[in-house]
């Protein structure tokens, strides 16, 4: 799962840059097992199992919890295990409220994984402006490995490229 790697480099990178802003260590050791578990637990298709595990870790962190670079990785991963299991309208919101997150902003995937949420919601105008952002951010690469529908749907709502190479 792209979000469980990125979340995992990301508490690497506080536990190793010694940034000013860091989780408690307790914290930050606490929220690390608990997301290890879901992301286990996901790989093993038991959905609501993993969600359960995020969403303790969410809970232990220090308010406001959008402050937290924890919070974007977390919402993203519950986010991206309501996607796998066809529950869009969470995953939307799970998305939607890591936008509110340090980092997230003009990060592809969480762009196209919100893009892909709103498409199955019939959203088609918001679905656009997120799948159009991760398209910029990443390239046709993002969308490699998934369902052609979205990238086919990206190119009836933007101009081609200059060369035509999309």
């Amino acid at each position: 799962m792209i979000a469980r790697i990125l979340f995992v480099i990301i508490l690497s990178l506080h536990a190793t840059k010694g940034l000013s802003v860091e989780l408690p260590i307790e914290i930050h050791e606490k929220v690390e097992l608990l997301s290890k578990e879901g992301n286990a637990l996901a790989d093993n298709a038991k959905y609501r199992e993993a969600t359960q595990k995020f969403v303790d870790a969410l809970n232990l962190l220090p308010e406001p919890i959008e402050n937290w670079e924890a919070c974007t990785w977390l919402l993203v991963a519950i986010g991206d295990v309501n996607y796998l299991q066809g529950a869009f309208e969470p995953a939307k919101k799970a998305f939607s409220d890591a936008m509110h997150c340090p980092n997230s902003v003009g990060n592809p995937f969480i762009h196209m994984r919100l893009g892909q949420s709103q498409f199955e919601l019939g959203n088609t105008e918001r679905a656009a402006d997120e799948l159009a952002r991760a398209y910029m951010g990443a390239g046709k690469e993002i969308f490699e490995g998934g369902d052609p529908k979205y990238f086919n749907f990206l190119k009836t709502v933007l101009k081609p490229p200059a060369d035509g190479q999309w």
